[in-house]
Formats: C-alpha cells, structure tokens, sequence
C-alpha cells in the first residue's frame, strides 16, 4: 500500500476567487511549510504560489506537483493569515491578491516565453543585498611590507574591527590592488556578509527627550497607557486642534509600549508627511525604526520589510500599505490624520488602512489611536455611540491662541490674490516671517479656451479639460497624461487665440513672485515633487528659514509643523463643494480647518486670509469659525436624512470598456440582476442606477456606475456574494466592486 501524497493548499497572486491543491514531492516535503512560497506550475507558465497549509479532506487527484521552495523562511504568522483572510472576505477580493499586496513589491517570480516561444525566463523576485566586507587579517609582521596607501587602509580596518568595500572606496578611491595585496600576506580577511539598503542614510539625528504635557495630554496619555497595560484592544479617537500636541502623545504612549516589550505601528495618510514624522521618530528613539511608503525603491522597501519581519524594527512608519507590515508582538498602532481619503486604495485590492487598523488592533489585542484636528464624521459619530473612547485636546500647546481669520468674498473679482492676502503677505515677508498660500489645482491656468469658438481644451481619452502648465510648455491631462504643445491652436476651429481661465498653484507662483520679487518662493505639489527625496528637500528649506513662502496643493495643508509661519491665504476655498460627492462638505471643511491650523503654532500669533466665491456655506463658515461641533451637528443630520454613512453602508460598481454600448448593457444587466437578487434574498439593499460616472471617458474607456446602499452590513455583503456567483460579464468589460467607497467620481 502506498503512502498517502502530501497535499497542501495553496493561493495564487491572480484574480481568482479559489485556492489551489498541489502535491509535495518527497525532497521538498521538509521545506514546503505554512507562509512559505513555492514555485508552481500554472497552466503554462510557473507562479509564484503562496502556501497556505495542508489541504483538508482527501480524495483529491490529478495533481502537479509543486516546483521548488522560495524562502528559508516563513514569510507570514498564524495571525497574519487570519488578517489576510478577514480581509478577501470583507473586501470581497481573492486571498492570493491579498498576500501579493501583503508582501514587498518585486519578489514574485514567474516565467515569460522568449521572442521565440522555445525560451522560457523567469522574471521579477527581489534579492538580499550582499557586499564584501574587511576584517583585520592573523599575520601581525610580514618582511613584505605592503605599499604606504595599503597600510593607510590597514590601519582603518583595524580601527574599524570590519568595514565595507564601499566604505573603503568612499575613503581612499580605488584601491583594489591594495586590498588584494593585504589579504595576499594574510593582514586582512574578507566575507560577504548581507546589507540592508538604508532609506535613512542622508539623515542627521538631533537627540530629544520627552516634553511636558499639558492637562489634557496628561489625561489622554494616561487613558492611553492604562490600556496598554491591560494588553485589551482598546480603540481611541484623539481628537486635538491643530497645535494642540498631537505627535507628543504618540510618541510617550509608543515609549510605554516598548517598555512593555511591545512593537508601534504609525499610519499616516501620504508621504509628504513621512519625513517630518520619522525626523521626530528618529530623534526621540534612536534606531529600531522602519518606514515603508512608495517613495522608496522595490529594494529599500523589501529590506525594511525583512528588518521588520526579523525583529529588527520595532517601530514601523508609513502609509497606507504599511497596515500589512509583519510586526510581531503589536502594542499600538496609531492612524494620524485618520479623516484623510488616502488611507483608502482606489484599484485592486480597494481596502482601507483607517478600517484595518482597528480589525487588525483586535486581532493582537493593541490599543489603536484614531488621531486628527478633524475627524471623519464617521469617527465623530462612533465616538458618539461609544464605539470609539474620545480623548479630546481642545487647546494648544502652551496656551497658543487659534489663529485670526478672515473671509474675502471674491465674487464679482478677476484678482487671483486679493488686496486683503497682498497687504498680508508684504507684511510678513517685512517681518521676516514665512507664510503659505494654498490652493487646491496645480498648474498654470484650468484650462485654455478658444477665443473665436468658445471651447475650451479637452481630452480626447478623458471628459476633461486640459490643463495649462506654461513651464512645461505643455497642456496636460491629469487622469492619462495626455498632452498637447502649448498655448498652440483650437484643435475645434483652428483659431490661434487661446485665453487662460482659472489658476493653478503655476500661476499662482507667478503672480507672487510679481509682488514680492525679492522674495524666497517653493511651490509643493505633484509637478515638483516627482524626484526621489524632493519632500524632504522642499520641507527642509521652510524649516531650516531658507524659504519665505510655500505655495501648493492639499500636500501642504496638513501635518508640518512651521514654528515661523504667521500668514496663511486660502485661494478658491470652495473649489471641493463642487464636487458630486455627498462628502464635499466634510472634505472642503477639514482641508480648510487643516491649512488653517499650519498659521501661528509658534511663539508668534496667526492669522489666515480665506478667500472664496460664497462665504457664507456652512463648511466654510464653520472652518474659519473654528466651530467644529456645530459644522458636525448640521452634517450628521444631512446624512441622517439623506440615508449616507455612518447611518449607511454603500458599495459602489464600476462599469467601464471601449464600447459606450456595450457598457450601457452590462450596466443595465447587472442592475437588473441585483434587483432580482435583492427580491430572492428579501434583504434591504436601495439599488441606485445605472448612471454615468462623473467622469463619463476616463483613458478611452466608457464609465457608469452603480451605488448600493443598506442600513445593514449584512444585507449588503449577503447580496454582493450571491451576485459574484451568478454574474455574467461582456470580457470586453470590466467592473469592480468598492466595499466602503470613499471616492464617487
């Protein structure tokens, strides 16, 4: 009788809704274990597949066998699986495309057909990083005396104990023959020995110690670490004005979790606020920090994961992805910003950071503080029925008074700066003081506009306009990067007179470089920030005093700390309640609230100039007022009347292809097919459209879109599985499904 194969399962990085069986071969029977990869015959190619344990049942045949083992290692615990697997199963989404995401970028492998077809090369997989290293050789006296520069050399790898090539070349150049001459006569050693790719090596460390709270961070603290010292999941919304010690508590409620042997996890919402937030970090801590966002290379990302995963690290740093980060022993995991929209990813796998923090805060038993000036109506609203422990910090540090606002209406005015945010900014630059100028569109002008014919330009893939950038020369798309010479001609009727209309951060660079010449001006938005570290460098300059005004999109608006910024103008602050979007108000009130709260955290007061078309909206009313309870009373009663969260839960479909026909029909067959669902379920699902997105054409391909709303959770995901499972869809169409969409457009 033969022995039983040994079957294990196995997830694949596709978009398919199962795991797969495959057979263990003998040789690899001790190394192909749990949260291994393995190499696996698909089809006609080869993947790489990720183990997941060993099948259950049997009767199973017809198998392949697995390949080879990729890792030495296991790459995710008992518990990560449990984390990945909750969250295929709330977003809907497939468990390999879950691990694939969980896992560092670029060490999946697979096989490619050559030109030919007869070729196959496998592609992709990350790499440890390995390098030569110099020790001090056995031999003391050799009557071969080596040349001067060897012994120069010599004496640094003594010094040194070991030292690497590179280091070594940094040093003294070239020197080659002279570190081959030292190990000839036995007076250095080499090995190689693996490096980490450190994001941190331009970095300087200026040591700090724990500051002095005020009564209300001493009470949030205090609530905080007693949690800690529970070892509970213990969920927090720290809800704190601008300047009112925010990072401080992060910083000693992360210091008493180390202490308890504990690991932090720190989210913040995009990378722009990554360096400010490690500089602290770093000075406060020391080393035992890792950071992981997608402004690092595939190989600093895959070596901060693999210090991360080893224990080196016991404190992560970074946005949204870092939620996957393989910390062991988690204590707290803190979400900044947590209102902010880029927590949420908006393709694949569209799960959303905020919300895991607080699934995978219960799954290891940690405290998971929720922090912002301006929280989510969500969290205000949970905080209000007891799900979230409110910790308020409703002053600033030091006593610091809330800056002075002003509202300018600009109806009826062609000025992009009016003579209120003139006379303040000659002011302040006369003072010596920094200020910032936000406005919410980057480039030059909103778009160009055909003086004979009156259109204006758009583009051919998106229904959108183009947008001007005088530096570039160029007339840009913002969705597909399309792009035109510029101001160049009506594409419509040929006519050589184009005129701008509206202004972008571009312009806006412009018309104050007209009226502070002499002024020191940095513009911050995705146009200048596009290099490597180019975050760093534009961040380093407002706070090191070589800059006098910053200039940019909502990248500026949140976070950094200025001590010597007095002035801040809002251009167009009612730029976002035009978008289709029931969230515009909340979104306009807490972007104002938030740039309006960079004015005066230093020993100087602040004032802020808010310039827009209607003053008088309540979004805007409330921001400048610094009336948040009254902003968030009139918002929850909208939604409440309206039936959008939090007394809702939405689902969003995606309907898009070449053909405008062929996705109207799908589009009407799903919905069709859902209301059918809806009566054999008898679940309480409000089924809205089809309708045409916003934005109808987005890179060539036709738009519309479904939006599904439940006051039960269940019902919505009881309905949304039942329609996966008897779906049929055009293959010239796709459509996704957003769980919790944060995004209408």
């Amino acid at each position: 009788m033969t022995d039983q194969p040994h079957i294990i399962e196995v997830a694949i990085p596709l978009y398919l809704d199962k795991t797969f069986h495959y057979r263990v071969p003998e040789r690899l029977l001790n190394e192909a274990v749990t949260g291994r990869r393995a190499l696996v015959p698909f089809g006609n190619r080869k993947l790489t597949g990720y183990i997941l344990g060993n099948a259950v049942g049997s009767g199973i045949v017809n198998l392949k066998d697995i390949i080879e083992v990729l890792d030495s290692e296991p790459l995710w615990t008992a518990v990560e699986l449990e984390f990945y697997r909750w969250v295929a199963s709330y977003y809907q989404h497939p468990l390999g495309e879950v691990v694939r995401t969980a896992l560092p970028a670029g060490i999946n492998i697979q096989t490619r057909k050559g030109t030919s077809g007869a070729q196959e090369t496998m592609t992709g997989g990350k790499s440890a990083r390995r390098e030569k290293f110099y020790l001090p050789g056995k031999s003391v006296d050799t009557p071969r005396q080596p040349s001067p520069k060897a012994l120069e050399i010599l004496e640094v790898i003594r010094e040194a104990g070991a030292i690497s090539a590179s280091e070594l070349r940094k040093r003294f150049g070239a020197c080659s023959p002279q570190l081959k001459r030292l190990a000839e006569l036995g007076l250095s050693a080499v090995e190689e020995r693996e490096v980490y790719r450190n994001p941190f090596k331009n970095s300087t460390v200026n040591r700090d110690e724990p500051r002095l709270l005020h009564t209300h961070q001493k009470a949030a603290l205090e609530t905080i670490t007693d949690s800690l010292d529970q070892q509970l999941f213990s969920p927090f919304l720290l809800y704190g004005v601008t300047g009112s010690g925010k990072t401080e508590v992060y910083l000693q409620a992360i210091s008493h979790a180390l202490k308890l042997g504990k690991s932090a996890l720190v989210l913040v919402p995009e990378i722009a606020l990554t360096p400010q937030l490690t500089g602290r970090f770093q000075d406060r801590f020391g080393g035992g920090i890792a950071i992981l966002h997608s402004g690092l290379s595939d190989g600093e990302r895959y070596d901060e994961w693999r210090r991360i995963r080893r224990g080196l690290a016991r404190i992560v740093i970074g946005a949204r992805s870092a939620i996957f980060a393989p910390l062991d022993k988690i204590g707290i995991i803190i979400v900044d910003e947590e209102h902010e929209a880029s927590f949420k990813q908006s393709d694949g796998l569209r799960y959303n950071a905020r919300d895991l923090a607080l699934v995978r805060g219960r799954m290891e038993q940690a405290a998971v503080v929720l922090g912002s000036a301006t929280p989510s109506v969500t969290s205000i609203h949970a905080a209000g029925e007891g799900r979230l422990t409110l910790l308020g910090l409703p002053e600033r540090v030091e006593g610091r008074p809330m800056p002075l606002v002003e509202l300018v209406a600009m109806k009826g005015s062609k000025e992009t700066i009016s003579a209120v945010l003139s006379a303040g900014l000659a002011e302040t630059y006369e003072q010596g003081r920094q200020a910032i100028v936000f406005l919410n569109r980057r480039g030059y002008a909103t778009f160009l506009v055909c003086a004979d014919c009156g259109k204006p330009l758009t583009c051919p893939n998106c229904s959108v306009t183009l947008t001007y950038h005088r530096q570039r020369g160029q007339s840009l798309c913002h969705y597909c990067d399309y792009a035109v010479p510029a101001p160049g001609t009506c594409p419509s009727c040929g006519g050589a007179t184009l005129s701008e209309l509206g202004a972008g951060t571009e312009k806006l660079e412009h018309d104050l470089k007209d009226l502070l010449p002499s002024a020191r001006i940095l513009r911050m938005d995705s146009d200048t920030t596009s290099g490597k570290g180019s975050h760093e460098r534009l961040l380093s300059r407002m706070n090191d005093g070589s800059a006098d005004v910053l200039v940019g999109t909502q990248m500026i608006a949140k976070g950094h700390d200025f001590p010597e910024v007095t002035l801040v103008g809002v251009i167009n602050a009612e730029a976002s309640l035009g978008m289709p979007d029931f969230r515009a108000a909340e979104r306009t009130f807490q972007l104002l609230s938030q740039v309006i709260g960079r004015a005066g955290r230093g020993e100087n007061p602040g004032r802020v100039v808010v310039q827009a078309l209607d003053i008088e909206h309540y979004a805007i009313r409330s921001a400048a007022e610094h009336d948040a309870a009254g902003f968030y009373q009139q918002e929850l009663e909208f939604r409440r009347e309206a039936g959008y969260p939090p007394f809702a839960f939405l689902a969003a479909f995606a309907i898009s292809g070449l053909s405008e026909q062929t996705v109207s029909e799908q589009a009407d067959a799903t919905a069709r097919l859902l209301g059918r669902l809806k009566s054999e379920l008898k679940v309480r699902v409000e089924i809205l459209g089809p309708a045409q997105s916003p934005i109808y054409r987005l890179r060539n391909r036709f738009r519309r879109q479904i939006l599904l709303k439940a006051v039960n959770r269940g019902d919505l995901h009881r309905l949304l599985t039942y329609w996966r499972q008897r779906a049929a869809v055009v293959s010239t169409v796709r459509i996704s499904v957003d769980i919790d969409p944060v995004d209408m457009m």
